[in-house]
């Protein structure tokens, strides 16, 4: 019986290697044989996730025809995966990915470090900082005052809590936007609203137009619901989306969703403008589009000369061609697992329905305890100490990466939780794997991409500051000697870390 449970294709896995392709060795740096490059490639997609475990992958003549190598080349390489517990083989069967025993199974989001770990890793693969006390504990305190006449219910609310449906509906129509509650349905987090989403309107097969970069996780989601992803470049630096390819991909494609970050984008800083969402809300429209804002970060600018652009939506006033994600895992604590969307009452219906064949709905305690934020202006308190504590670790992190790396290239958001960082002609996957030994915990750019794009980025979140962040940096700075000497990090151990 075969062990494999998927099948990577030869033309498919040759795209994801050549994608790792590094810019040229310096003087005095050896190369690894051929075999050995090919090995290594692989292992790193295993060890990205970008390759599932139990894999099948291609034929050894397959894949060396796609890579125009030698099949000895690809042999010797499944050879060493193999000696290596990266790959297991059956006569009949064929080839298929494995971990070595006692290692971790990759990740395939930025799924947090288990606290265990933190002592020696510093952890900067996931984008949430600590809980803004002591606003958790009040909003808590206040749901449990709260809480008793729902306790005589049923508990079920698949549409949310009336309460918090009437209150985001009341702050979208302070912004300038009228929303009735029947605009509204409340979420778990940001990631169940778009899931939602992708359901009713991205069936298996669906284009789905992204960003690119864009949020690591939504790709996953939208790969893993069986959508067919198609990237647009982002514009140079942080001035947002490049509209003429956005046009032309909504032309040429048809994609029957966009999902876009409009505020402080994930990861790149950017902030698109007005004029950039007046026109993609036009495009958008003119190609039968949905366009699906993502505004999870909209509340989390660092500079006070900020001049925050109108909400996406604010250019869709029929309300046919924007459907609003919004969340309080960023700007308030990632485990209030609260998300909320905003559409056309229709859509919201819809997307109620098919709710029964889901989570039924959103836990009623956290929603109260959002509410409680919502309405005594606690909410406005527990951001502005979130923004605090951002810009303060941002600034940290920026002095220490450009003492500690200063060959690499990044500009400076003005807001959001993330630095896009341009590696020096390194590999980020590499630098991923090695950091890990080193004591610190990145992701690499190609898991924001499109079939293995951006491999010389990583990105570099605002969740550590002061004497961390300066330890981060001298981490990643010995990570990235490693990788330029063409070494693995398996010599080095990470140090203690007590902050």
């Amino acid at each position: 019986m075969a062990q494999w449970t998927s099948a990577m294709g030869a033309a498919q896995l040759a795209r994801l290697l050549n994608s790792q392709q590094d810019r040229p060795a310096g003087p005095g740096t050896r190369r690894p044989p051929a075999y050995r490059a090919l090995a290594d490639g692989i292992r790193l997609l295993v060890l990205e996730g970008r390759v599932p475990v139990a894999a099948r992958l291609p034929a050894e003549r397959e894949l060396a025809l796609s890579l125009s190598v030698s099949r000895t080349t690809v042999a010797a390489a499944y050879e060493a995966l193999r000696a290596e517990g990266f790959l297991e083989s059956r006569r009949g069967a064929g080839s298929w990915t494995a971990v070595p025993a006692g290692n971790p199974l990759p990740a395939r989001g930025l799924e947090p470090l288990p606290p265990e770990a933190l002592g020696s890793m510093i952890d900067l693969g996931c984008a949430a900082l600590p809980a803004p006390e002591p606003w958790l504990t009040r909003a808590v305190q206040g749901a449990l005052e709260e809480l008793p006449p729902y306790a005589h219910t049923h508990g079920d609310y698949p549409a949310g809590l009336p309460a918090l449906r009437a209150m985001i509906a009341e702050r979208y129509t302070a912004r300038g936007i009228p929303t009735m509650p029947e605009q509204i349905m409340v979420t778990t987090g940001a990631m169940g609203a778009i899931d939602a989403i992708c359901h009713l309107f991205g069936g298996r097969g669906e284009r789905i137009a992204v960003e690119s970069p864009s949020y690591a996780n939504i790709l996953q989601l939208m790969r893993e619901a069986g959508a067919r992803l198609v990237p647009v470049a982002m514009a140079e630096g942080l001035t947002g989306w490049d509209i003429d390819r956005w046009r032309q991909v909504l032309r040429d494609a048809a994609p029957r969703i966009a999902y876009v970050v409009a505020d402080f984008h994930n990861p790149t800083g950017a902030l698109a403008d007005e004029d950039q969402r007046r026109q993609l809300v036009e495009a958008a429209r003119s190609a039968g589009t949905v366009l699906v804002a993502d505004e999870t970060m909209s509340e989390l600018w660092l500079d006070e000369d900020v001049s925050m652009p109108r909400p996406v939506c604010a250019f869709d006033p029929a309300g046919s061609t924007v459907v609003t994600v919004g969340s309080a895992s960023k700007a308030f604590w990632a485990g209030m697992r609260i998300g909320w969307v905003r559409g056309a009452p229709d859509v919201i219906r819809s997307l109620v329905a098919a709710r029964a064949y889901a989570d039924l709905g959103t836990p009623v305690l956290e929603q109260l305890a959002v509410n409680w934020l919502f309405s005594t202006g606690g909410w406005e308190q527990a951001v502005e100490l979130r923004r605090d504590q951002a810009r303060e670790n941002r600034d940290a992190l920026v002095t220490a990466m450009r003492r500690e790396l200063p060959s690499w290239e990044f500009e400076v958001p003005q807001g959001g939780l993330t630095l896009w960082v341009r590696a020096g002609g390194l590999s980020g996957s590499r630098l991923a794997e090695v950091g890990e030994r080193v004591g610190v915990r990145v992701p690499s750019g190609p898991r924001f991409g499109v079939d293995g794009a951006f491999e010389g980025y990583v990105r570099l979140p605002f969740t550590v500051g002061g004497a961390v962040a300066d330890e981060a940096a001298a981490r990643l700075a010995a990570a990235a000697r490693v990788v330029e000497s063409g070494g693995s990090g398996s010599g080095e151990s990470p140090r203690t870390f007590v902050a």
